[in-house]
Parts: C-alpha cells; sequence; structure tokens
C-alpha cells in the first residue's frame, strides 16, 4: 500500500470528530433524542478520572450566587474530550489508536464554543510519569488515560468524552448538500490525488477539483482538502483546513431542515462512544440554535512549539514551554481570569525540556 493510502487511513477520524462538535453546536433535540439508541453509551469510571484539585473552580464561572436569584445563577463551563480513532471493526476503545484530540470547551451560559485541537504528535506526559506522544495514552489505556492525560498536562477538568470511529464522513458532509470553501492553486493536485486514493479503496467514483475559488465541494472532495498536508504549514496547515470545513458545515447545518440534519447524524451516530446520556446531552445543547463556534486553535499554540525527531519515539511536537503554553490555554477558554499554572505542570515541563533538549536544533 503507498503512502496515501496509509495517510488516508489514520485521518479520516479527524473530520469525524469534528462533526461531533457540529452535532452538540448546532444539534436539534428531535435528532439526538430519536437517534440515542444508535450510540454507544458507556459509563466511564470515575474512580480512574484524576482532576487538580486547584483547578476543580475552573467548572463554574466566579458568581456570588449568594446574591443572585435561582433564576439568574450561572451555569459555567462544561470541557468535553473528543476522540478520533481508525475503527473499522467497531472497537472504539483501549487498544485503539487515537488520531484525533481535541477539547470542546462550551460556555453553558453565553452558549459559546471553543475548540481545541492539541496536536497528537505533541511530547506529554502520558498521565503515568512516562513521555511520548499523546495519542499513545488513548491505545494505552482508552478514554480515562487519554482524559487523565490532558488533565494532567493541561491543568484541565474534565470528566466526559465522546470517541467516533471510520465510517459516515462523506455521507455527512453530502447529506448537508456539500460544503462551500476556498481551495487555492497549490491545494488542487494533493485534493485530487487524495481523492483517487480514496476513490480506489472505497470503490468509488469521484469528481476531480479542476480550479481554484470559492465553491462547493461534495463529500469526498472535502474529505480529501482536509487531509492535505503537503503544502505550506504541512500537518499544521491541514488542522486549519479542518477547522475551515467546520465552520462550512455548522453555516450550511444552520439552515438545514431537520430531515437533513436526521440524514447527517444517521450517518455519524452508529460510530460514536462516550460517557453522556441523553439528559446530559441534553443540558449540553440547552437551546437548539443558540450555539455559536467563537474560537478555535491548536496547542501547542504557534510559537510556542518545535518539531523535533525523540530517538526512537520519532517525529513529535513539542512544547517548547508547557507552563507557558498552558497559561495561554487557559487565558482563551476563560478570558475573563488570570491563570498561573499548577506545580505539576511546572514539574512536567522541566522533564520535557531534559528528554528533548538535546534533539531540539
Amino acid at each position: 500500500m503507498d503512502k496515501r493510502k496509509r495517510g488516508f487511513r489514520g485521518s479520516i477520524p479527524l473530520l469525524i470528530v469534528e462533526i461531533c462538535v457540529l452535532i452538540i453546536a448546532i444539534g436539534v433535540m428531535y435528532v439526538v433524542v430519536t437517534m440515542t439508541g444508535e450510540v454507544n453509551h458507556k459509563d466511564i469510571d470515575e474512580g480512574k478520572i484524576r482532576i487538580n484539585e486547584e483547578i476543580v473552580r475552573k467548572k463554574t464561572i466566579d458568581v456570588k450566587q449568594t446574591e443572585k436569584k435561582e433564576e439568574e445563577k450561572k451555569k459555567g463551563y462544561r470541557n468535553i474530550a473528543l476522540f478520533g480513532v481508525d475503527a473499522r471493526d467497531g472497537e472504539l476503545g483501549r487498544g485503539t489508536r487515537s488520531d484525533t484530540i481535541m477539547i470542546a470547551s462550551i460556555n453553558q451560559d453565553t452558549q459559546e464554543i471553543k475548540l481545541v485541537s492539541v496536536f497528537r504528535d505533541t511530547y506529554l506526559n502520558l498521565s503515568n510519569d512516562s513521555y511520548n506522544k499523546c495519542n499513545t495514552a488513548y491505545a494505552q489505556g482508552g478514554p480515562e488515560q487519554a482524559i487523565n492525560m490532558l488533565n494532567m498536562n493541561m491543568d484541565l477538568d474534565i470528566t466526559d468524552y465522546v470517541t467516533i470511529g471510520f465510517s459516515g464522513l462523506i455521507d455527512a458532509v453530502d447529506a448537508l448538500g456539500g460544503v462551500e470553501i476556498e481551495v487555492t492553486d497549490s491545494e488542487i493536485s494533493h485534493l485530487n490525488n487524495y481523492q483517487l486514493c480514496m476513490a480506489e479503496e472505497l470503490g468509488v467514483d469521484y469528481i476531480p477539483v479542476e480550479q481554484s475559488g470559492r465553491q462547493l465541494l461534495n463529500g469526498m472532495q472535502a474529505t480529501a482538502y482536509c487531509r492535505i498536508r503537503y503544502t505550506k504549514g504541512d500537518d499544521f496547515r491541514r488542522a486549519e483546513r479542518q477547522r475551515d470545513v467546520l465552520r462550512a458545515m455548522m453555516d450550511k447545518a444552520s439552515g438545514a431542515s431537520v430531515s437533513t440534519l436526521t440524514d447527517m447524524v444517521n450517518a455519524v451516530l452508529p460510530q460514536v462512544e462516550t460517557s453522556l446520556n441523553v439528559n446530559e446531552i441534553l443540558s449540553v445543547l440547552g437551546s437548539v440554535a443558540g450555539y455559536n463556534m467563537v474560537e478555535s486553535d491548536g496547542f501547542p499554540f504557534e510559537g510556542g512549539r518545535a518539531g523535533a525527531n525523540v530517538g526512537s519515539k520519532g517525529s513529535c511536537v513539542i512544547p517548547n514551554d508547557l507552563e507557558e503554553n498552558v497559561r495561554q490555554l487557559h487565558h482563551m477558554l476563560y478570558p475573563e481570569e488570570s491563570y498561573t499554572p499548577s506545580a505539576r505542570v511546572r514539574q512536567i515541563d522541566e522533564e520535557i525540556k531534559a528528554q528533548t533538549s538535546e534533539y531540539i536544533q
């Protein structure tokens, strides 16, 4: 199998995870309730989830509740981990490679969503004081260990997750009638090469993109667009493309009919495993159309990361200063307050520097 086919297998889940954010963000309650029977619900072992007590308060926006009427109490923030796995056999748990790690941070009072992609090759503590690419955590210990990895390295308070498998992406985009995307001259050949690769593997036809400019991409074309990594920006630009597609899907879905959204959700939910139950999903939704994705970025942040081959662990993304990256992350998620990273984060930061400094040019 050539490199393009291996790449296709490994990264399709990346956008499927973002479709999950779309479902949460613009979800119609009717669709969620009627389709829940198709979702694999899993009660997470809360005894295995570790949260730094210094940052538990992040879950609620500080208010003096005694001075508020009951209806004025703030609901605060809800952080949910999103994982995309290459699981053609339907296995979504431990032992499965996590190709995507994301955090959906929801301000339940303003209904604003912020999306953070954690680059899968980021060199971090796997939550057991061993260091490697962060996507190793899911393979070793499933969602529990992956959540602990996020909480430990980033001072977060995540207790819930959604994991998405391989199938459904192309049909989901097609169910929306395609998405409007700006395609550049340098992207056309790569987009069509990925389409060719996918078409051969899936046994279907494809329609080449023949010109640059803003245009309607179908499911195959949009998926191929999200795969492009060989232009300027490499993987980081690829993540940006995926966020562009997500925004385009949200725009398209905001005016879609219930039947159209049902078709889209139906293409995705059979490959979903989550710790959320129906009532929790509805509490996150709150209202049908009020949610808005206001910001997205990748962790480690631009200017705070470096690439290096770390011995037998291969090519990794190194957070140059984990402490500063965590400070920036909290400023993004909780802009109304300043933040000082925990002693644990500072300790991890020192260990990362000690283990990787010799490999960074």
